[in-house]
C-alpha cells in the first residue's frame, strides 16, 4: 500500500470515528443531563449559568418520590398496559406474519402494503377518531382503550418484522412437519414459533416500549385512575407556576430502568440468529 493510500485510509477512519463520537455525544447528552439533574439539589437546577458537571450530589430527589403516592399507581398502570400490549401484538402479528410469509393468495402483496401504509398516518391525526370511538363504547379511562390504541400502531411493524423472520425458515421444514402428520396450527406452534424466538422477543420489546413511552394517547384516553407514567410524571412535577425538574428527572430515571433491564436480560435473544435457534433445537 502506498503512503498516499495509507494516509487516505487513516483519514477515512479518523473521519468515521469523529462522526461516531459526535453522533454518540448528541444521543447520550440528554441521558447524561437527566442523570446529572437527578442527583443535583433542587435549588441548584435553576442556577444560571448552569453547571455541566454537578458540584454537589444528593439523593434527596429520590427520597422525595416517596411523598408522591400516585407514582406507584402510575407504575402499575404502565406495566399492565405495556405487557398486555406486547403480548397481544406478538400473538396477532405472529399469525399475520406467518400468513403473509407462507401462504399464497390473491391480493396478498396489496394487503401487505396496505398494512404497512397505516404507518404513514400521523398518530395524533387518529386520536380524535379513536377518542370518539372509545367514548361511544364507554371505553375511556380503561386499560382496554390504551391497549387497543397502542396495539393499533405496533402491529404493522411487528407484522413485517416477524414476516422477515418467517421468510428465513425453509419451507421444507413446514412440509416435513405436514408429512409427519402435524396440523397447520401444530406446525406454527411447534416448528415456526420456536425458531422465531429472536423475532418474537424483538417484536415484543418494540410493542412494550411503545406502550411504556406513549404520552399523548395515555394523556387523552386515560383518566386519573388509569394514567400511565409519562403523563403522570408531568402532572405530578410540572405545573403552571412550578417545575420540579430535579424530582422529575429522578422519577424519569427510575421509570427508564424496566426497559433497560428488559433489554439487558433479553440481549442474547435479540442478537441470536434464527439459524442458531434451529441448531440448538
Amino acid at each position: 500500500m502506498s503512503k498516499r493510500s495509507a494516509r487516505e485510509s487513516r483519514g477515512s477512519r479518523a473521519a468515521a470515528w469523529t462522526a461516531v463520537v459526535i453522533l454518540g455525544g448528541f444521543g447520550l447528552l440528554p441521558v447524561y443531563w437527566m442523570l446529572a439533574t437527578a442527583f443535583t439539589p433542587a435549588q441548584e437546577t435553576f442556577r444560571y449559568p448552569p453547571s455541566f458537571v454537578p458540584t454537589e450530589l444528593t439523593l434527596e430527589n429520590f427520597t422525595r418520590l416517596a411523598d408522591e403516592p400516585d407514582l406507584a399507581r402510575y407504575l402499575v398502570n404502565s406495566l399492565v398496559v405495556s405487557i398486555v400490549t406486547a403480548v397481544l401484538s406478538v400473538i396477532v402479528s405472529a399469525y399475520m406474519g406467518y400468513a403473509f410469509s407462507k401462504f399464497r393468495f390473491r391480493g396478498r402483496r396489496s394487503l401487505m402494503y396496505f398494512v404497512l401504509s397505516s404507518q404513514m398516518f400521523p398518530q395524533a391525526l387518529l386520536l380524535v377518531t379513536l377518542y370518539a370511538l372509545f367514548s361511544a363504547y364507554h371505553l375511556l379511562d380503561t386499560y382496554t382503550a390504551l391497549v387497543l390504541s397502542f396495539t393499533t400502531f405496533t402491529l404493522p411493524l411487528c407484522v413485517w418484522m416477524l414476516k422477515g423472520f418467517f421468510d428465513t425458515i425453509p419451507d421444507t421444514l413446514v412440509e416435513a412437519a405436514r408429512v409427519d402428520g402435524a396440523s397447520r396450527l401444530r406446525t406454527i406452534h411447534s416448528v415456526i414459533l420456536p425458531l422465531s424466538a429472536p423475532g418474537l422477543i424483538a417484536a415484543g420489546l418494540f410493542a412494550f416500549v411503545r406502550g411504556w413511552n406513549d404520552f399523548i394517547f395515555a394523556l387523552t384516553l386515560a383518566g386519573r385512575e388509569k394514567t400511565t407514567l409519562p403523563p403522570g410524571l408531568v402532572n405530578a412535577f410540572l405545573g403552571e407556576a412550578t417545575a420540579q425538574w430535579a424530582e422529575l428527572m429522578a422519577a424519569s430515571l427510575l421509570a427508564s430502568l424496566p426497559v433497560v433491564v428488559a433489554f439487558i436480560a433479553l440481549q442474547r435473544f435479540l442478537v441470536g440468529g434464527i439459524t442458531a435457534g434451529a441448531i440448538k433445537g
